[in-house]
């Protein structure tokens, strides 16, 4: 991984540009979604005295569990997909043959890369720093002008013996979790490139985006996925893995290779 990263780092100097429009939504609950909730100072800090030993509540602060922890680092993963007409000498981890323009390929690639936390690795909240660095080939064989386009949404499958337990209901599938639950990022993209009859535009982007709510948090656990208080505090206190996924579709793309960091730090 170490290798690769500098390899992409280096080409990162280059010049990048893109036609950026509305990402598409994710199947998946975005747990990072951090709502409506009226955050200020507490008034203790807004007088100037201390904070009492108890805290800060949710509604001063939004997320009361985390407050006033350090942060702590805790493990990355990348994964490297390839976008082509021919995947047989592809070097990249995940390769996605493409179809002929004007047709639409869509791509679905799981698990392709992972973090796996000890137990209490983290006190209330698991938060990521995602960075894809993209290289597309946006190709119009046709005679008539087009649009391309080229999606991904990430989700990251959150592991952990806690939802083993066959009497917890995931509220999106209505079933028992089996151990996982789905949660989406705040990080789809979508790009629209229109093209000439004939034309090729090779464009790079590199984005970088940071989490709010979290991935995961004992906030979320309890009001999104319904597990007591007890069952979200005893979450954190298990071993924890992190699976991370890209979906996504192509259209008009000669060839793509799509590049994607995660870093995951907690509470």
């Amino acid at each position: 991984m170490n290798a690769r990263l500098s390899i992409f780092a280096s080409a990162l100097a280059l010049a990048c540009s893109s036609v950026f429009a509305a990402a598409p939504r994710a199947t998946a609950v975005a747990g990072d979604i951090a709502g409506s909730a009226d955050i200020r100072l507490p008034a203790a800090l807004r007088a100037g005295a201390v904070v009492s030993k108890a805290g800060p509540s949710a509604a001063d602060v939004g997320d009361a569990d985390s407050f006033g922890r350090t942060l702590t680092w805790l493990g990355l993963t990348d994964a490297w997909i390839e976008l082509a007409a021919d995947c047989s000498g592809s070097e990249a981890e995940r390769c996605q043959p493409l179809a002929p323009a004007p047709a639409t390929t869509t791509f679905a690639f799981d698990d392709v890369g992972h973090v796996t936390l000890p137990r209490n690795a983290a006190n209330s909240l698991l938060c990521y720093w995602f960075s894809p660095f993209l290289q597309v080939d946006y190709a119009n064989p046709t005679a008539a002008p087009a649009v391309a386009q080229l999606s991904y949404v990430p989700t990251v499958t959150v592991e952990n013996p806690v939802l083993d337990d066959p009497a917890l209901i995931d509220p999106n599938t209505g079933l028992p979790f089996g151990g996982s639950l789905l949660t989406g990022m705040t990080s789809s993209e979508r790009y629209e490139v229109p093209l000439a009859a004939g034309q090729h535009s090779f464009q790079r982007d590199r984005d970088s985006a940071v989490c709010i709510a979290g991935l995961v948090s004992k906030q979320s656990l309890v009001q999104n996925y319904g597990l007591s208080d007890a069952q979200a505090r005893q979450f954190f206190k298990k071993p924890t893995t992190l699976r991370l996924n890209i979906h996504g579709s192509a259209q008009f793309v000669g060839d793509a290779s799509l590049y994607f960091g995660l870093r995951i730090v907690g509470d």
